[in-house]
């Protein structure tokens, strides 16, 4: 499975350092290199591609779907939409790699099948990578940055950490260190026949969940929040891991699904006993476990980035980050992959992006590399000019299946400029924050949406004279939105930027 070529990319200067090999890195080095920057150099302290996947998930199936047969070709931008795994590239032999790889045996791919679709994407889309130098300190000079690895020295002007959230973090629970953490859970026939309280109820928490049904005996999850179903739209939790949650609303096969506060793990001989308070109802519980595992979540393994001045967020867990996924607190430094839900975007009625997952980072991580050369290397990119006629069939087809809308929905927009002297220019996809805290030209953005009650809906953004409108279009059972109705509220809404830029041609 692996393929890795001679070292490249000694220590030494370079225009970016790229620092991570899994899929973060490898769509940032792809991405970095085709936006004519000079010197990118990619370093990894592992031996070949694949990041986490070359270990997790715990229990080897992945939850994000991939369809290796859908109504469009693979290949075509429109089969992103389908294909939840695949990083994106430029050329047709770059594109839909993962389900060359699956078995079918489900729909989402299993650990080593997405592991050897990212060797094969480093292998055909040429992306070089020196393995086993391992990035150990970061410092300032008068050039931009000096990253210390195990090979020598890095100097920079622009820092990229694709390093991923995978440090294990331990809630602040007296007694829960003494148990293993999610990254340590055992194989599922070592619980055979024993009950497992499992500390939080997130995506890790309820995939363990999952995977022990057909071995414990008894499952408890606990955490203070509850699982609210009714929003699942607005949630990272994913369905496919809630037959344990099922099984505890029917009341059946020994699972349960707690909310409680919890106050203390003990370790006896024997096992655990953890006590907990109710959150959602009043009370007190003191529950005895075989195995006790926490599932509390993971952090950026940043080193020493905070003495840099990267400040952090989230329990001190994750870089604070701009729309573009630039630290808030020392310019220069970014980062690629998971690490991207860091930048939260607008949050509108609670909906979270997809940016934790290879469906949403692979087109943030796009955008970054553009962002980095045009800002930092002055590399324009190609904004092509559009016809006053042009732009509402091309918004509408944006709207219809634009992968990069519908992966991030509430987060990235395709947005249309309209300048005087400048013409009409697709101004591609952007971050939806960026372009709602932006003054900049007359422009519209679309985006697709969630609306308060969970619909997806499509919004349109019309930044006129330095105010901006916003108006959500009607949702369609179909998600179908290139009928007439839809074509003529978009209508009124750009009607008054065409007319302004025909008033002043």
């Amino acid at each position: 499975m692996e393929r890795v070529e001679p070292r490249p990319f000694p220590p030494g200067d370079y225009d970016v350092v790229v620092v991570g090999s899994g899929p973060g890195g490898l769509q940032a080095a792809y991405s970095l290199a085709r936006t004519g920057i000079p010197r990118v150099a990619v370093i990894s302290r592992d031996p070949a591609p694949g990041g986490m996947f070359r270990r997790f998930p715990v229990f080897q199936r992945l939850i994000s779907w991939t369809k290796p047969d859908a109504p469009f070709e693979r290949g075509t931008r429109e089969y992103e939409w389908y294909d939840h795994n695949s990083l994106v590239g430029d050329e047709r032999e770059h594109q839909a790699l993962t389900p060359e790889f699956m078995d079918r045996t489900f729909d989402v791919p299993a650990r080593s099948e997405m592991e050897a679709a990212l060797v094969e994407f480093a292998a055909r889309g040429g992306v070089r990578v020196r393995y086993g130098c391992e990035w150990l300190s970061t410092r300032r000079d008068e050039a931009g940055f000096v990253l210390g690895t195990s090979d020598g020295e890095y100097r920079c002007r622009i820092g990229v950490f694709a390093i991923g959230v995978t440090e294990p973090w331990f809630a602040p629970i007296p007694g829960l260190e003494a148990a293993p953490h999610y990254v340590a859970t055992n194989a599922p026939d070592r619980y055979q026949g024993k009950s497992v309280f499992i500390v939080g109820k997130r995506n890790s928490g309820f995939e363990l969940a999952q995977g022990l049904l057909p071995w414990a005996r008894r499952i408890v999850l606990g955490s203070p929040r509850p699982v609210d179903t009714a929003t699942l739209a607005f949630s990272p939790l994913s369905i496919r891991y809630l037959s344990p949650y099922t099984e505890h609303v029917r009341g059946g096969t020994g699972s349960h699904v707690v909310d409680a506060a919890i106050e203390r793990v003990e370790r006896h001989a024997d096992g655990y006993r953890i006590h907990a308070r109710g959150t959602t109802w009043e009370g007190e519980l003191a529950l005895d476990a075989d195995e006790v595992i926490a599932a509390t979540g993971f952090r950026a393994p940043v080193r020493d980035l905070p003495n840099l001045g990267v400040a952090l967020v989230n329990d001190n867990r994750m870089p604070a980050l701009s729309p573009y996924w630039e630290s808030v607190s020392v310019p220069g430094i970014y980062f690629a992959g998971n690490l991207m839900q860091a930048s939260p975007g607008l949050r509108k009625h609670g909906a979270t992006s997809s940016s934790s997952s290879v469906v949403g980072f692979r087109y943030n991580t796009r955008l970054l590399a553009q962002h980095i050369a045009e800002k930092h290397f002055g590399l324009e990119r190609e904004r092509p000019s559009l016809d006053g006629d042009e732009v509402i069939p091309h918004l509408l087809a944006e709207l219809a299946h634009a992968p990069e809308l519908w992966t991030q929905k509430g987060y990235l927009a395709r947005v249309v400029g309209v300048d005087g002297t400048d013409g009409i220019r697709d101004q591609g996809i952007v971050p939806l924050a960026d372009f709602v805290d932006r003054d900049g030209v007359d422009a519209c953005a679309v985006a697709v949406e969630y609306d308060v009650d969970g619909t997806v809906v499509p919004v349109v953004y019309v930044r006129r004279g330095g105010r901006l409108v916003e108006t959500s279009l009607p949702p369609h059972p179909m998600h179908s939105f290139g009928t007439d109705e839809h074509r003529r509220q978009l209508a009124a809404c750009v009607a008054p930027l065409l007319s302004r830029r025909a008033s002043r041609v």
